[in-house]
């Protein structure tokens, strides 16, 4: 009944005109940057700042620039349509929804492990009483508790909350380092030393993108935001939010650079964030080390919250239509359809079994490949739908929204080729 009144009453919310109201509303883009920001991008600007300084701040510039586009275009097919991402993959043939529906199950039962697992490495760097494989299960089932009792208003504000907590932590460490702000300019010359090649592309390609941004018309709706009407809108908080994402990887590449760089030092994984942080505690202070070990937390919980709230929409709208009701068929997906609670359980559940036994190889094998592939297929696929007759000519894009959509087919088919490459060869 609560689900059905909040529908009602979003039909009536019209968008604020000033930009103070504008601002008021932002919510759903923080939500998309947050969760594609997992300990990765944790690890990868740690590793790019230890190894090379501040070489690549030009590279996590780009790599913002270029997920907001992205993010921007899933949002404005949304508005501009009236249809989910996934309604617009099935326009385009079944090969599109095939490739989808074998990826979101193996993703989701990897996945569900790693980001456990990160989650579980922070907390247990601050309460050691518990081995990780415990805090991961604990994490797991109070991810699921918090979204299958609570609605999309308090998911938010809880992602809200947790994106302080990396704000202030983790930006509130890079203070203490701070560089000379000439070595910062001279980080916005795009340069690729030696041997970095690989390290600049995932930079670049890293920086807050995962599947997750194809969840973003699914907040945007739960958000109440519905029409053309909202457009600017919702540009406006992809642009805040991917300015946030901004500041704090270059926080992290601050980090390393000022704090490790030059020591022969080497962050490897998850677990040499818990390394780093030890140092931070032993060669300055110990608040210095709860500080990044809450920053890393609060990073790896937002990124779990937002995959179980998140994916579950993507494979509810996926099983749609299979279902022999023609009245479920049209119906809109919501975090209370049983196909929504079913992918949620899949997420929190069975990877239980890999936190206990082990990864089995193959199913990595498989999952990095479908993985690998995903950014060039939202990349390709939004540049086909949105220079469609599906919207109206006013919202289908420009040169410039053109020019970047082919620049991360070409740059996230390159990634995904080296890394096929390199995990069957």
């Amino acid at each position: 009944m609560q689900t059905e009144v909040n529908q009602k009453s979003e039909e009536f919310i019209t968008a604020p005109a000033t930009f103070v109201g504008k601002f008021k509303k932002v919510g759903p883009g923080f939500v998309a940057a947050a969760t594609g920001v997992g300990t990765g991008d944790l690890v990868a600007a740690l590793v790019a700042g230890t190894g090379y300084g501040l070489t690549f701040i030009w590279a996590i510039v780009v790599g913002a620039i270029l997920k907001y586009f992205l993010n921007e275009g899933v949002g404005r097919w949304n508005l501009a349509s009236g249809q989910t991402i996934l309604q617009g993959w099935r326009s385009l043939g079944k090969w599109t929804t095939g490739y989808f529906g074998i990826y979101i199950i193996v993703w989701g039962f990897v996945y569900g492990a790693a980001a456990t697992s990160a989650t579980a490495m922070a907390m247990n760097a601050m309460l050691p009483g518990l081995p990780i494989w415990a805090w991961a299960i604990i994490h797991g089932l109070l991810g699921f508790a918090l979204i299958w009792m609570g609605h999309y208003g308090f998911f938010e504000k809880m992602m809200m909350v947790l994106i302080g907590v990396m704000f202030v932590t983790v930006i509130g460490t890079a203070l203490l380092f701070l560089p000379e702000f000439e070595l910062m300019i001279e980080g916005f010359a795009p340069r690729i030393p030696d041997g970095s090649l690989m390290l600049a592309l995932g930079l670049v390609g890293g920086v807050g993108g995962t599947i997750t941004m194809a969840s973003y018309g699914y907040w945007l709706k739960e958000k109440g935001w519905k029409g053309s009407s909202w457009m600017s809108i919702m540009r406006l908080d992809s642009k805040v939010a991917y300015f946030i994402t901004t500041l704090f990887t270059l926080a992290l590449l601050i980090i390393g650079s000022q704090f490790l760089f030059g020591t022969g030092i080497s962050i490897d994984g998850d677990q040499g964030l818990i390394t780093l942080a030890d140092r931070m505690g032993s060669e300055f202070n110990p608040l210095l080390r709860w500080l990044f070990l809450i920053g890393f937390w609060s990073a790896a919980f937002s990124s779990l919250l937002g995959v179980w709230n998140g994916i579950p929409y993507l494979f509810a709208d996926f099983v749609r239509p299979f279902y022999k009701s023609e009245e479920k068929r049209n119906t809109p997906v919501s975090d209370r359809d049983s196909a929504y609670r079913a992918y949620l359980i899949w997420l929190t559940f069975p990877p239980m079994l890999l936190l206990l036994f082990g990864k089995p190889v193959e199913l990595i094998i498989i999952y990095g490949a479908l993985g690998a592939l995903f950014m060039p297929f939202l990349s390709g696929t939004l540049l086909w739908l949105l220079n469609s007759s599906r919207i109206d000519s006013e919202f289908r894009s420009k040169t410039l929204s053109n020019v970047v959509l082919t620049l991360c087919i070409v740059l996230f088919g390159f990634l995904a080729v080296h890394s096929i490459i390199e995990k069957f060869f």
